[in-house]
């Protein structure tokens, strides 16, 4: 053959195997990004779950205070929490003393194990754990899907002593961290971290910026609203949302307090006016404001007919 057309082959060959190594999911390696004073958040992709990102597609954050680091979640497996724990030295030598849990959804806790392995106390509101504990079975089933071998050796580890209170102050190395649940939202027993001195607040899934959040059978629509908007009452400075960039009030207020509102008033009002699930659905199906958002259009639909769901069922007692 041709020497030339050889070489032509040749480079052809490594173009094609450059754009097919291109097109493989890349991991994901957690990092600590500075928000204020000695607050740090680690943003996740906001994909779905992968074995490349280690089921991270959330966000997570800590506090550097006098007397060591508290992390605010703790990711979704051992392996997963190791790279937390490594994002986290990159940033100081102070030791992790306490993990505070916003939520049971598998991400926000299931890392909890290794860091109490390194001395850490897990810190959780008493409705949160009694969450995570109904959840478990089916998010250790479900990571084991996705991570495989990655999610070997983690094990569900729950607060040993959970909070019996729907709001506590905690004074920890100098600062003050206010745990506070508004109302069940994404999930039962969600709750915010609010930290006065720098006006900062850790919205676990209450808020969904950059992508749709998401309705299950379990979240409570109504809840997740109502507890938005006291959540509002706070006027924190600086958001780190559950998922999406670390934002401030308008936009969490524009793609995830709008979203809500938009759905439990137009849902109200088909349901007073006896207009169909499906009708309503597809009255709904457009919706320019929020079209923007990532998984929009796997969500939304699915959104509609869950919360058409409770509120007509909330009508009815």
């Amino acid at each position: 053959m041709n020497k030339a057309i050889v070489s032509l082959l040749a480079l052809l060959g490594l173009g094609l195997a450059g754009i097919a190594q291109a097109d493989e999911p890349q991991p994901y390696e957690p990092k600590a990004a500075p928000v204020v004073d000695n607050v740090y958040a680690i943003v996740g992709p906001i994909t779905g779950r992968t074995a490349e990102n280690d089921a991270l597609n959330n966000n997570l954050g800590f506090v550097v205070t006098d007397d060591g680091v508290v992390l605010v979640d703790s990711g979704a497996s051992r392996l997963g929490a190791k790279q937390i724990d490594a994002a986290i030295d990159a940033v100081t030598d102070k030791p992790i003393t306490h993990v505070i849990n916003t939520g049971s959804q598998d991400h926000r806790w299931l890392g909890n194990g290794w860091f109490a392995e390194q001395g850490a106390e897990i810190v959780a509101l008493k409705r949160t754990v009694e969450t995570q504990r109904r959840f478990a079975d089916q998010h250790v089933a479900r990571l084991e899907e996705v991570l495989g071998e990655r999610f070997a050796g983690t094990e569900p580890m729950q607060a040993t002593d959970p909070i019996d209170a729907d709001r506590q102050t905690l004074e920890i190395g100098g600062t003050t961290f206010e745990l506070i649940w508004f109302g069940d939202a994404h999930f039962p027993g969600d709750i915010v971290v609010w930290l006065p001195e720098t006006e900062t607040v850790f919205t676990g899934d209450m808020v969904y910026v950059d992508r749709m959040l998401g309705i299950h059978p379990w979240s409570d629509v109504l809840s997740w609203r109502q507890a938005f908007h006291q959540m509002e009452t706070l006027e924190p400075v600086h958001v780190i949302p559950g998922h999406g960039q670390v934002t401030d009030m308008a936009q969490a207020r524009s793609e995830a307090g709008d979203y809500l509102d938009f759905l439990v008033t137009e849902i109200r009002t088909a349901v007073d006016n006896f207009e169909g699930l499906q009708s309503t659905v597809e009255r709904l199906t457009d919706a320019p404001p929020f079209e923007h958002l990532e998984h929009f259009d796997n969500w939304h639909r699915t959104n509609i007919s869950r919360a058409y769901t409770q509120i007509e069922t909330a009508a009815m007692q």
